[in-house]
């Protein structure tokens, strides 16, 4: 059963009128060592994010295949891609972040796992100069938009997705979702504030008043990838926001092994929170037969 913190929110959600404002990040580039390192633990297998980024990581399994070249836009500390790329060793990855520090630490991280099928580059998610079109088999991106500084960068960013995917290519972009409510953001911010270092708290507080609000985003989908992938949001409150390609992978027993292994390795409070985030998608009509 969600959290009283979830289901308070999602009732004052349902009943309030919009209140809250969008408000820009303050850092558009996250390149402070601090607030990097406090994200990149958070990010880790056993961190604060570990159920959001196990749902994700099933999410975008589902999605590419054995010889693809994936690209995740706005990589970060690459620990969300280096779960990805871990249980896909066939598969080759490229990670574009704008942060050096970001990329430092990716660099970092990837090499302390000994991964060989990921690569780096500096660079705008909203402008893809340095790759041709059609040139990426599937497009990767994980609670990174709300970066960008305004609708015209998340308009430029759908396009360069577009214009670098193949036809037929596999997609999944999840970001969150802007809540009607400041005390709705709030709560969500500060739910596990005892779990996690005080700078990602701030940094999870920031995301989401930077988030963009739903119609926005579903508006900028309907005109560029509406023929790429469905669109998806969880039940009533969106809290997160979806793009996803169809499956293009028969379901692999091994992976699926892994997935339900990390599951199961979860503190019971993550499995909570993985449950909750799967039932408010599935209720909007997003699921994965990785994480049943």
């Amino acid at each position: 059963m969600p959290s009283p913190t979830v289901i308070k929110a999602f009732c004052r959600e349902l009943l309030v009128k919009q209140t809250a404002l969008r408000e820009q990040e303050p850092d558009l580039v996250m390149d402070d060592p601090e607030k990097v390192a406090a994200y990149t633990r958070a990010g880790c297998e056993d961190g604060v994010m570990a159920p959001v980024y196990l749902f994700h990581c099933a999410q975008i399994c589902e999605v590419i295949k054995s010889g693809d070249i994936v690209l995740d836009l706005g990589c970060g500390p690459a620990t969300q891609l280096a779960m990805v790329a871990r249980l896909n060793p066939r598969t080759q990855f490229i990670g574009m972040d704008l942060s050096e520090e970001m990329l430092n630490k990716a660099q970092a991280h990837i090499k302390q796992r000994n991964l060989t099928n990921v690569e780096f580059r500096q660079g705008d998610i909203t402008e893809l100069s340095s790759l041709a079109d059609a040139s990426i088999d599937a497009v990767m991106s994980t609670v990174v938009l709300h970066h960008l500084p305004d609708l015209t960068a998340l308009e430029g960013t759908f396009a360069e997705i577009k214009r670098v995917l193949k036809p037929g290519g596999g997609l999944y972009l999840v970001d969150f979702g802007h809540l009607k409510s400041e005390k709705s953001i709030r709560d969500f911010a500060y739910q596990y504030a005892d779990r996690q270092a005080e700078l990602f708290t701030l940094d999870y507080l920031y995301s989401l008043r930077a988030a963009f609000w739903p119609q926005d985003f579903f508006s900028l989908y309907q005109k560029y990838l509406a023929g790429c992938g469905n669109f998806y949001k969880t039940f009533v409150m969106p809290y997160m926001m979806v793009v996803k390609s169809g499956v293009r992978r028969e379901i692999d027993p091994d992976l699926l092994d892994q997935l339900q292994e990390l599951k199961r390795a979860m503190p019971g409070y993550h499995q909570t929170d993985l449950k909750d985030l799967m039932l408010f998608f599935r209720l909007g009509g997003l699921k994965s037969p990785y994480l049943n």
